[in-house]
């Protein structure tokens, strides 16, 4: 795509630095000419993974989301570091929010949040080979992991009790595989 196609920043400001984001305010040339105020939430990605215990269980977590209104289910999941690569991250939150060391990773891809106001991508993978590792919360986390069949996370995707787009996206990309 040339970059008018993509349309072109005429200028750019930064109107918000926090911990996890930060907020942009662009003049943008639009395709075909027009221009546009933006904003857009920088975030620096994520990665999501779905652990595949030996016997064909999967582990998911049961999380405290303040935005979300209370307790979600959910797949491990967390931001990368600066220059972390998506794979690293994904094992790294595998062992610290589920106690469970991933020896295998599977990419299923990865998938744009939110694109009409942030640039935030989540990779998603499977985990396989697990073993005992070393459970490590934030201070802010609270989680309770979950041991289910797979064939049970698929029923709460499709019943509406796992409504986390990251989670939905990763159990049903991982149920194509099979």
């Amino acid at each position: 795509m040339s970059g008018e196609e993509n349309g072109r920043v005429v200028s750019s400001e930064r109107v918000f630095e926090g911990k996890l984001i930060k907020v942009d305010r662009e003049e943008v040339i639009l395709p075909g000419g027009k221009r546009a105020v933006l904003e857009t939430i920088r975030h620096p990605g994520a990665a999501a993974v779905l652990p595949f215990l030996p016997d064909g269980r999967v582990v998911l977590i049961r999380q405290f989301r303040h935005a979300a209104g209370g307790f979600i289910v959910e797949v491990p999941a967390g931001k990368l570091d600066p220059g972390e690569p998506p794979e690293t991250c994904a094992l790294r939150e595998v062992e610290e929010e589920t106690g469970w060391r991933a020896e295998q990773l599977v990419s299923l891809g990865s998938i744009l949040t939110t694109p009409g106001f942030t640039d935030e991508v989540i990779w998603l993978y499977e985990a396989h080979g697990l073993a005992g590792g070393r459970r490590q919360l934030d201070p802010d986390e609270v989680i309770e992991v979950l041991e289910v069949p797979f064939e049970e996370a698929v029923a709460m995707v499709v019943g509406g009790e796992i409504r986390d787009a990251k989670s939905v996206a990763t159990i049903l990309l991982a149920g194509a595989r099979r």
